[in-house]
């Protein structure tokens, strides 16, 4: 068992180091680059390492646990922690994100930005995967957003302020239906909020409420897989974004909705994901059919 915060500098590390990015030297964009690289190359070692010798395989239960308060007046924690369902997820981050940024290697153009913002993304991410808070899941979830927006609108086709604003819009969208089931989860039977989900694993709902937390997590997780009809901003968006960006929305950000699906929906929601089971199946056969 490690008591050391892996998670919390994983989480902290791209960001922190993205924000040093406005100081370095203005000597030409190869030392950006070469800076960027290093921290995602540190970043992928750090938590090869971390999971390699820290990680028991064996072990079902949540591992690598930290759980700091953080914000008093609404009991706040900073709850992190992995399983084998995040730990695949996070290393496919780490890969991904190393891939992109070598991608990124012909932006000239507010390159100092560019890569602040592909980093801010990188931690955003790796928070998502491993929240064990529901507030903090919903926080990661969003940081995605601004990032991803200026990626597409300031180094995108002809057409990016489109492709962006539509992206922006129907993942907003889709996330006050998050933030109320965030919300409806954390105030249901209980005088003092909690988001905690070790103890919402074991909260029981009315059958009703239940369906109605499960629907409105699901069209979150719809805008952002995408499903059919919630599709339409992603062929926008990847025909007008950067090569490198594409990267990190096809390969890292669409993965978030299944991940929240199975992480939320099925773990928190299981009567309700029961009834729900069968028609994502048949959704899932005519999307399938569909994109051929």
């Amino acid at each position: 068992m490690s008591y050391f915060p892996w998670l919390t500098i994983l989480v902290v590390l791209p960001i922190f180091a993205g924000s040093l990015i406005f100081f370095l030297p203005h000597k030409g964009n190869k030392i950006v680059r070469w800076y960027t690289i290093s921290i995602c190359l540190l970043e992928f070692l750090l938590m090869t390492y971390a999971f390699c010798y820290h990680f028991q395989l064996e072990d079902p239960l949540i591992q690598l646990k930290e759980d700091y308060k953080w914000i008093d007046v609404f009991d706040f924690h900073w709850r992190l922690g992995i399983d084998g369902l995040s730990l695949g997820s996070i290393l496919l981050t780490g890969f991904i994100t190393t891939l992109a940024t070598l991608a990124a290697w012909p932006i000239t153009r507010n390159s100092r930005l560019f890569y602040f913002l592909m980093l801010a993304m990188y931690s955003g991410q790796i928070g998502l995967f491993s929240s064990r808070d529901l507030l903090l899941f919903f926080i990661m979830w969003e940081l995605e957003l601004i990032p991803v927006y200026l990626l597409l609108s300031m180094w995108g086709g002809k057409r990016r302020l489109y492709s962006a604003t539509k992206f922006i819009l129907y993942t907003a969208g889709g996330s006050i239906f998050f933030l109320i089931g965030v919300l409806g989860m954390g105030l249901y039977g209980s005088n003092e909020p909690g988001l905690d989900l070790e103890r919402l694993i074991n909260q029981s709902y009315p059958a009703t409420l239940e369906i109605l937390l499960y629907f409105g997590f699901l069209i979150a997780y719809a805008v952002k897989l995408p499903i059919i009809p919630l599709h339409t901003w992603l062929p926008d968006t990847h025909g007008e974004a950067h090569y490198s960006t594409c990267m990190l929305l096809a390969g890292i950000l669409l993965k978030m909705g299944a991940y929240g699906l199975i992480r939320i929906n099925m773990e928190l929601l299981p009567h309700a994901h029961y009834l729900f089971s069968p028609w994502l199946v048949i959704i899932g056969a005519i999307q399938i059919i569909y994109a051929a």
